[in-house]
């Protein structure tokens, strides 16, 4: 007699259709910027979304910023000024005061509703100051908080040059990683290096993350014998990677459809549809499966993800048995959701402000794998939900955390529920088998905070006085 396998569950979508209740698409200029050292970002909106930048931006205030704020005034939204001239006069001060390799203009809600042409006018503005301008619509009015990156980089990805025969020899001189990688070392342990990684078809690498995390990824692929020829972006404009037809490419973020869309279509690359690498699980499940597409073997990967498990365990002695909820904020919400039940939670509910079935395929199977495996129900998946109704099932469910916007987590806390902010994780290194601890470390801070205080006898004081 053998023990049948649980039967999987089934995913539940529903659609609230409600507000984006997120942080702007325009706050992408507070990573990006710092990513590509020789970029310059102009976002062209008006006075509130300088303040947003102000606020959002605050902690960087004693660093100089690659980024700049071109007011619409109400001559520009009234067409009394010509909208070429303007921008024209302003591009010739970003480059006669920075002098980049490329400047990003950031189109906001103001700039649509008002029709202004950016890609009409940005390759007669790029000829003439001899500057690459590159367009991207990082609105509120279409897209939520993270998908401003999205829009950047799909716009970066047609940019991206190809291998002309004349350069195949120095194709490896392009990639900014192998050069800092290679950086005083000897000729022979380089060649050493090459005769490690398996012969397969170029692979590129998509999404914004640290440096860090890009040397961590790259080589956990190695280990396997993948090789990774560039990432999308790269340190500097100037070295964005060669991407030719037929070349694979893997993105390390969920928000990313747009730009997935753009190197299939454009630039007809094959795209890998994995799990994303975030937590132990999701980094096993991404390099298996790169792996499983270059006919490799992985090897090493049961001891490396049950090592990580066994450091943690502090901290998912917090968190099992506990639920949480996610109102919606960042597009991370499936990968976390998937990474926390793996830890032992149980998950009421997964908001999410847009959902690419077909872009986050894989970690949807993922997840209800996941869900089956830990014998736990599978979450209902709310896409644009609306946050009234959010707060009623929340108050008669209880979770033990709720993952939210800034805009509620004060509300809610004052109603004893654990909160976490979840732009937190957008800006926190979350990424593969070594930052397992960083994340546990966000997730647990709250309900060890809350726990804290009810021991110092905070709850009943704060009632008495509330009674007073």
């Amino acid at each position: 007699m053998t023990l049948a396998d649980p039967q999987p569950q089934a995913l539940n979508f529903e659609c609230e259709t409600g507000n984006y209740h997120t942080f702007c698409p325009i706050s992408c200029v507070a990573w990006l910027y710092q990513k590509i050292e020789d970029s310059f970002f102009l976002v062209i909106g008006t006075k509130t979304c300088g303040y947003f930048l102000q606020n959002a931006m605050g902690v960087m205030i004693f660093a100089e910023p690659r980024y700049a704020m071109a007011e619409l005034e109400e001559g520009d939204i009234s067409a009394q000024l010509n909208d070429y001239n303007e921008l024209k006069r302003l591009c010739e001060q970003v480059k006669r005061d920075r002098n980049p390799s490329v400047i990003v203009f950031i189109g906001t809600c103001t700039t649509e509703i008002i029709k202004m042409d950016l890609e009409g006018l940005a390759p007669k503005l790029e000829s003439e100051i001899g500057i690459p301008i590159v367009v991207a619509r990082a609105n509120g009015l279409d897209y939520a908080f993270t998908q401003g990156e999205d829009t950047v980089l799909a716009a970066m990805a047609q940019r991206c040059p190809t291998q002309a025969p004349t350069e195949a020899a120095d194709k490896e001189e392009r990639n900014a990683i192998q050069k800092l990688m290679n950086f005083g070392r000897k000729q022979e342990d380089v060649k050493r290096e090459e005769s490690e990684y398996v012969d397969h078809p170029p692979l590129v690498m998509f999404g914004s993350v640290p440096d860090p995390i890009v040397t961590q990824l790259s080589l956990e692929l190695k280990k396997q014998g993948v090789k990774v020829s560039g990432w999308l972006p790269a340190k500097r404009y100037t070295e964005l990677p060669v991407i030719e037809e037929g070349y694979y490419v893997s993105g390390v973020n969920p928000f990313l459809s747009r730009t997935a869309t753009t190197l299939m279509r454009r630039r007809k690359t094959k795209l890998i549809g994995s799990p994303f690498p975030i937590g132990p699980d999701g980094t096993r499940a991404w390099v298996e499966k790169i792996c499983s597409v270059f006919n490799i073997e992985p090897k090493g990967l049961d001891e490396r993800e049950a090592k990580i498990w066994e450091s943690v365990e502090d901290y998912l002695q917090l968190i099992r048995g506990k639920s949480v909820f996610f109102m919606g904020d960042n597009l991370l919400e499936i990968s976390l959701a998937r990474f926390l039940i793996r830890c032992g939670m149980t998950c009421h509910e997964i908001g999410i402000p847009y959902m690419d079935k077909r872009y986050q395929a894989a970690e949807l199977d993922f997840l209800v794998k996941t869900c089956t495996e830990m014998g736990v129900p599978v979450p209902t998946i709310v896409e644009k939900p609306d946050n009234y109704n959010q707060l009623q099932r929340i108050h008669e469910l209880k979770p033990d955390l709720v993952i939210t916007g800034m805009a509620h987590a004060n509300p809610l806390e004052a109603r004893g529920i654990s909160t976490k902010w979840s732009v937190e994780f957008t800006f926190a290194q979350i990424h593969g088998f070594g930052n397992t601890r960083d994340i546990l470390e966000l997730v647990t801070r709250p309900l060890r905070r809350n726990g804290a205080l009810k021991d110092l006898g905070w709850e009943k004081l704060v009632k008495e006085e509330a009674r007073i």
